[in-house]
């Protein structure tokens, strides 16, 4: 008896197996809606960043005229730039005496290269970010940068809640060889992310990150940095195919004859864009406070990223 896989079930396992599969994006702010590219200019959205509003004080019974204020929010603008895919043929030979199980010899080997794909547009985001506080680690005690780190989001009043530390692989040992290094525990799901996560340090998960550069390490807030995915539509001659999304991510999958090589070919494809997260303000460089502009035009205000410090090996 034909067993026919259906196009949605094939799309449904595919978004779960890029969830488990990525480690950097789950980190990070993301969507994958596609009512928010749809009709955008230049492909882009703009992501909404909450004003920052200052309380005015004033003397009970003292006379003075109440301040007004106004709230002005700021915006990031994302824009799609990369489409991340495979392109699989599949010979009538490979169908009909190789392929015993779909899932196990495409579907999950392209997956994976397609977690992999959305992973680097990331990483290259946040390397090439430019950064307001880079700090070179004390390989003799990692420790003491990591807290320094800390001290510069806590200066600019980045949240406590969702810190990351992702790290590169020199990173990641002399962390840890630090006796600072609190390991968690490996219970859970059985997720990328889970695996990476070697443990605590000052308030950040520490996060094994194999594409960024073994000598560097990112301390950040979820809303550093943000990533969007989004994919295409099924096209209207195209016999097999769905489009989804959920939870930040969105994938395509279509399968399709080729009568000139006489297969089939399997093809996904998913969108994307990154995009630093920057917060407009006054900077005092002796105490390295970060004040948030309540009016982002305000004169001698700056554009600077203060969610995310870098962190760099000593030569």
């Amino acid at each position: 008896m034909s067993v026919f896989i259906k196009a949605e079930t094939v799309v449904s396992a595919a978004l779960g197996l890029l969830e488990r599969e990525v480690v950097l994006p789950n980190l990070v702010w993301r969507w994958g809606q596609p009512n928010d590219f749809r009709g955008a200019k230049d492909d882009t959205v703009t992501v909404r960043l909450p004003s920052y509003f200052k309380a005015q004080k004033r003397t009970l019974r003292g006379g003075a005229a109440r301040v007004k204020s106004e709230l002005n929010e700021r915006a990031v603008d994302v824009k799609l730039t990369t489409d991340v895919y495979g392109d699989i043929p599949i010979t009538d030979e490979e169908l009909t005496l190789d392929i015993e199980n779909f899932g196990t010899q495409v579907l999950n080997p392209t997956l994976a290269g397609i977690a992999r794909g959305l992973e680097d547009e990331l990483v290259d985001t946040i390397t090439n970010a430019s950064y307001t506080h880079v700090l070179t680690l004390d390989t003799s005690d990692p420790y003491d940068t990591i807290v320094d780190a800390r001290t510069r989001l806590n200066n600019a009043r980045v949240p406590f809640s969702m810190r990351s530390l992702a790290v590169g692989s020199e990173v990641e040992a002399a962390i840890l060889k630090s006796d600072h290094f609190n390991r968690v525990d490996q219970s859970g799901s059985d997720s990328a992310l889970r695996e990476a996560v070697i443990g605590r340090i000052a308030g950040f998960d520490v996060v094994s990150v194999p594409a960024l550069a073994p000598d560097e390490a990112f301390a950040f807030h979820q809303t550093a940095f943000t990533q969007a995915t989004l994919a295409p539509l099924v096209p209207a001659g195209a016999p097999w195919g769905a489009t989804q999304s959920f939870n930040g991510f969105a994938i395509r999958t279509v399968r399709v004859f080729d009568p000139d090589e006489v297969a089939d070919r399997f093809i996904l494809d998913a969108w994307t864009g990154c995009a630093a997260v920057t917060d407009v303000g006054f900077l005092d460089p002796d105490t390295g406070v970060f004040e948030p502009a309540e009016d982002p035009d305000e004169s001698g205000a700056e554009e600077l990223l203060v969610r995310a410090v870098k962190i760099e090996m000593g030569s």
